[in-house]
Formats: C-alpha cells, structure tokens, sequence
C-alpha cells in the first residue's frame, strides 16, 4: 500500500504546514510569525516547533498588544514564551497608548484602526520583517477565504484582493522587492474542527478561557462580555452576573463576546461543534461594524 494512503486527514494538513513554514524559512531574509495567542497561533507555534526539532526554530514570535486583551492572554503569552524559548517581539502603538485610545473610549473601529493595523504596520517596520506568518483560515470570513497562501503586501501595507498571484497546488511564489512583504497562512486550508481535533491529538497548550466557566459577565448589543478588569465602565442598566460561558476566539475582551456552554474539556469543545451552526466569529464586535468590513481593514493593512 502506499504510504501516503495511510495518512491521516490531520497528517495531511500538518505535512502541508510544515512544509509551508519551511518555506518561508528557506526563500525570506527576516520572517516574523505573529502570535496572538489564540487556539490557531497555538496550533501554529506548535507546528514551527516540529518544522525546525530539535533545533530553535529560526523565526521568532510577534504580538502587538492592544493593551486590552484579556489578562490569562497576557500570561499565557509570556509562559509559552519561556517554555518554547522561541524568541517574542511584543509591540504597542506609543501613539495610541500616549492617547488613551480603547474600545470604551474610542470605539471598535479607531481602537482596530490605530491599535492593531497601525500598530501591526509600525511592528513590521519597525523590525524590517519581510513575511508574517498568520494563523488566520479561509472558514473563518469570507474575506480571509480569498486570500493566497503567499498573500503579497505592497511597500504600504496594503492588500489587493483583484491584483493576487496565481497560487496552483503547492507552488509559491516568494518574490518581493525591497520594502515589499507577504503574508503566510499555513493554516489556511484548515477548518476549526481541524483545529480542535489537533490540539487534542497534540495536547497543544491553549488559554482556559476557550473552556467553560463560571464567569463574570454582562449583556451588551447582544453579546455577554466579561468583565475582566475595572477598566470596562458599566451602563447603568448593567450588573455582571456569574454565568457558564466559553469563547470561540480571543481578542480585546470588552469587543470579544463569549458563549453559554458546559464544554469544559477538549472532547465537549469538540462535541459542541459537531452541532453548532454559527460561525465562530459571531462574538467578535469588530465583525459587526459595517463602517469597517474585514475586507476593508485588510486592504489597510489589518491581518
């Protein structure tokens, strides 16, 4: 029998990934990979760990930090940091921390607009980083569905959705010049489930906050968030309450909303999909503002 018949769905996709990552190590001078610390940069940092065993992969993690991710995130972040002893760049926009610039304050739009794209902008600048390596997924958002593996930027930053390379079976075209970059989606072919189902056969590390728990939250525009600081100003019709939730994805947790469920381990996560008919990016308000569609924010330059 050939070997390849005895692979695995999940075999296929990791192979696939690997290869991918290896790529991007082989063709780019200063790749980066950007970690944000969700189930899909778990996954992701798990597989440039296997791409490059048993030595120190040679491409290091960045984060840009809001400033309003939630706390576990931050901790979380820093440990995997230190376990992996893969190397972490973290960044923060000066100018929208010197401003005060929040989802409370400011909005989902500003706040996405000054403290993820530019700041991710200024990162990438800043760090000379030719490639960044994204753990988003063509299931994800119908935008993220048009994307290349190789997504080519302009020296701006700037995606254009009608002007992409051809990308046939694995063949990738990694030719840029000075001061232009690419985005790489190792993971792009992946599916949630795929996601779930590798992290359980892994024993990936991710953030409790995917599992459910008894938490404090509040119900705003339609979404629970949770209160996690003093920082979340209250309207006056609002008192947190304790309730069993889980989230599907982690950004800035007053923009991030969270589900009811009793999935409190892997297998239940994983059992809860197999009937759910949402998608998992319906919590996060950022999705909803129609001033600032995810094709829009990409074509500035958002991941």
């Amino acid at each position: 029998m050939p070997e390849s018949t005895t692979l695995t769905h999940l075999d296929r996709l990791e192979a696939e990934s690997i290869h991918i990552l290896r790529e991007v190590a082989a063709e780019f001078s200063k790749p980066v990979m950007l970690y944000s610390v969700g189930k899909d940069s778990s996954v992701l940092l798990h597989l440039l760990l296997k791409a490059f065993h048993p030595a120190r992969p040679p491409i290091p993690l960045l984060h840009v930090d809001t400033g309003w991710k939630f706390a576990e995130m931050i901790a979380f972040r820093d440990r995997r940091a230190r376990e992996t002893g893969v190397e972490l760049h973290t960044h923060i926009n000066p100018e929208g921390l010197a401003d005060r610039v929040g989802p409370p304050t400011h909005g989902a739009t500003v706040h996405t607009d000054v403290m993820k794209t530019q700041a991710l902008r200024q990162a990438l600048d800043a760090g000379g980083f030719d490639a960044a390596i994204g753990g988003a997924r063509r299931d994800e958002e119908k935008s993220r569905a048009k994307e290349r593996i190789f997504s080519f930027r302009n020296n701006n930053h700037r995606w254009d959705p009608k002007n992409q390379r051809p990308e046939l079976w694995n063949i990738y075209n990694t030719r840029i010049h000075k001061g232009e970059s690419v985005r790489v989606f190792p993971i792009s072919n992946w599916t949630e489930l795929d996601v779930w189902l590798y992290i359980l056969r892994e024993s990936i590390p991710v953030p409790s906050l995917y599992l459910a728990a008894p938490r404090p939250v509040v119900e705003r525009d339609g979404a629970l968030i949770m209160v996690d600081d003093d920082r979340l100003p209250l309207r006056l019709d609002e008192t947190p309450v304790m309730k069993m939730v889980r989230f599907r994805t982690l950004g800035c947790y007053p923009l991030t909303g969270a589900i009811e469920s009793n999935a409190d381990t892997l297998e239940k996560v994983i059992a809860e999909m197999l009937v759910t008919t949402t998608s998992e990016r319906q919590g996060r308000v950022i999705d909803h503002d129609p001033a600032a569609s995810m094709e829009k924010k990409k074509l500035e330059g958002y991941f």
